[in-house]
């Protein structure tokens, strides 16, 4: 079923979004056919002579298939070009005037035209070309028997179909260029999201290695020195934590194997230890002297490290943020402690609120960004069980609200 829906051929500009422009073909080609119809046996009849029944098949022939056009303008044209040029081989059965045009009367050339715009728009260059050839072919060949001579006027019928077909195909190839730059975009807005997450989450990894790290270290050395620092330990005892220091040795040698695949080489600066709430005002200082006023409100309490590094992240994001896209701006930064229900435990709320800009930057400060701030706060919030808030405030400012359990294990 699914092979059978693919092949069935879509109608001209199906893939428009707007919907007058998905109506259009079927407009014009209706257009074409109702006009050309009844002018087509009236001329062929009145000014060349035909007869009525001839007349009115050539009119259908010529035509009604212009309808067929709009989803299969190849199978279309076949019918059209055998039936245009059987209309110029029975003109030449009749005695017509000298300044009618022949071998194809204006009707014919007029219908001609749209039919070779459709085939532009859905046909390939090769197409197009064999097209063109056959109407010139056909066209100079009816040349040799002209009843009253063969001028330049005859060869119109060429000349303005192989324009259409150009137009068209131009057309063509420049929505093609258009839709392929559409996906091309929209594929890579997607890599470079997916580029900055993985590369979110390799960071927090390897910060999340030097925090561990450090307890492991602290483990170790406590089961090493157990048996010297405690007297008279059992040997049970003693063995039980000669298993834990060789536990947490190897622990530590597997985290450090893991961060050897994750660190990059221009990550030598992280190997320092890991910021946290006391070095949030730090960070806000230096910001307020490079770019514009931060007020700060600290909180004294003491959180896991990870929340405290979380909460250090989520700020200077936050800063950076408001560096690139409201330079200047007033900004707020407070840490604050509120007491959830039982369960839950009490939370750190870090706050950072930007009003406008002073005057809208001439251009942005930061080119070629990735425009994915926000991912790493999200990945430094659900990393703790935390809780994001973020968006635009209607004075034009930015609000960034995250919520930190203080539960986190340690």
């Amino acid at each position: 079923m699914t092979s059978v829906e693919e092949e069935r051929p879509r109608a001209l500009l199906a893939g428009a979004s707007r919907r007058w422009v998905r109506l259009l073909p079927w407009a014009v080609a209706f257009v074409l056919c109702v006009a050309l119809l009844p002018t087509t046996i009236v001329v062929l009849t009145a000014d060349y002579g035909l007869t009525g029944g001839v007349a009115g098949g050539l009119a259908v022939a010529q035509a009604a298939p212009l309808l067929l056009a709009v989803v299969r303008p190849l199978q279309a044209w076949y019918v059209v070009f055998v039936a245009d040029v059987a209309g110029a081989l029975a003109l030449l059965t009749v005695d017509f005037q000298e300044r009618l045009l022949w071998p194809f009367p204006p009707m014919e050339i007029v219908g001609y035209i749209g039919l070779c715009l459709a085939l532009g728009l859905r046909e390939r260059r090769r197409t197009l070309l064999l097209v063109w050839l056959a109407t010139a072919a056909a066209n100079v060949a009816l040349g040799f028997v002209a009843p009253h001579g063969f001028g330049a006027m005859g060869l119109l019928f060429t000349i303005l179909g192989g324009v259409a077909l150009l137009l068209g195909g131009a057309l063509r190839e420049r929505s093609e260029v258009q839709r392929r730059l559409v996906e091309q975009e929209t594929i890579s807005e997607a890599e470079r999201g997916r580029r900055t997450l993985l590369e979110e989450r390799a960071r927090i990894a390897r910060e999340l290695h030097d925090v561990v790290a450090h307890h492991m270290s602290v483990i170790t050395v406590q089961a090493d020195t157990a048996e010297y620092r405690l007297d008279k330990l059992p040997p049970d005892v003693r063995e039980e934590f000669t298993s834990i220091a060789a536990t947490a040795r190897e622990s530590l040698g597997e985290m450090r194997r893991l961060l050897g695949v994750l660190r990059n080489e221009e990550a030598h600066g992280e190997l320092v230890p890991q910021p946290g709430l006391a070095q949030i005002g730090q960070l806000v200082e230096v910001t307020a002297r490079a770019r514009g006023p931060v007020e700060f409100t600290p909180c004294d309490v003491e959180v896991p490290e990870a929340v405290g590094l979380s909460a250090y992240r989520i700020v200077q994001e936050a800063l950076s943020n408001v560096v690139r896209h409201a330079p200047g701006a007033r900004t707020q930064v407070s840490l604050s402690v509120t007491e959830s229900d039982p369960q839950d435990g009490a939370r750190l709320t870090v706050l950072v609120v930007n009003g406008p800009p002073p005057q809208p930057p001439d251009g942005p400060l930061e080119v070629g960004g990735t425009g994915h701030g926000l991912v790493g706060m999200r990945e430094r919030v659900r990393l703790v069980g935390g809780s994001l808030d973020t968006g635009p405030l209607p004075d034009g400012g930015f609000r960034v609200a995250a919520q930190l359990p203080l539960n986190f294990p340690d």
